[in-house]
């Protein structure tokens, strides 16, 4: 299990099973919010989704392929926040997140990107992460800009999203650009 307290409010954490059907009404009730950017959130359909979800999260945390969190707030699961295609040889690793329409805006995701991001590069050992989004996302374009990652490129029409081909643009940082205590501060 991983708990990391971002401050008083907010705690990032693994999920277990019992958090299932707060997961799955944090996904349904912003639904219209985050399917623009997420294709998993119309795969996510009733609370058995979300605990299945849970289950594979453990697991792939047991074999150090992904970490996934849940985003508490005031002891409240409001979103999630991840390390996916983590390559162990390269020490690389990208990070997605998602957060609850009503706590958009509160500055909870950037605080809880910072620590997470102090997390991997100090306790898991990355040297690089990324950040990948469409670039209609702006709000993911102004985060991965906010805090100093570099765009690397652009795919084109790289993904499908809502049917239709688009480009993917990829964000990095390496440890040595990382100034987290800037950040916290």
């Amino acid at each position: 299990m991983v708990s990391i307290t971002v401050n008083n409010d907010i705690l990032l954490r693994s999920y277990v099973a019992e958090d299932a059907a707060d997961l799955f009404e944090a996904i349904n009730n912003s639904r219209q919010h985050l399917h623009p950017w997420l294709d998993w959130v119309d795969k996510t359909t009733k609370p058995e989704h979300s605990l299945q979800f849970v289950q594979q999260s453990l697991h792939q945390l047991n074999t150090q392929e992904a970490l996934a969190l849940g985003i508490f707030f005031n002891d409240k699961l409001i979103g999630g926040i991840g390390m996916h295609h983590w390559e162990l040889s390269t020490k690389r690793a990208q990070v997605g997140y998602w957060i609850s329409m009503e706590y958009e805006g509160k500055e909870i995701m950037t605080k809880s990107l910072v620590k997470f991001i102090a997390f991997l590069f100090e306790k898991i050992g990355l040297n690089k992460i990324e950040i990948h989004f469409v670039p209609a996302n702006r709000r993911s374009a102004k985060l991965a800009e906010r805090l100093d990652f570099k765009i690397e490129g652009v795919i084109r029409q790289s993904i499908i999203r809502n049917g239709m081909p688009e480009d993917l643009v990829i964000t990095g940082l390496l440890k040595s650009e990382w100034k987290g205590e800037k950040l916290n501060g």
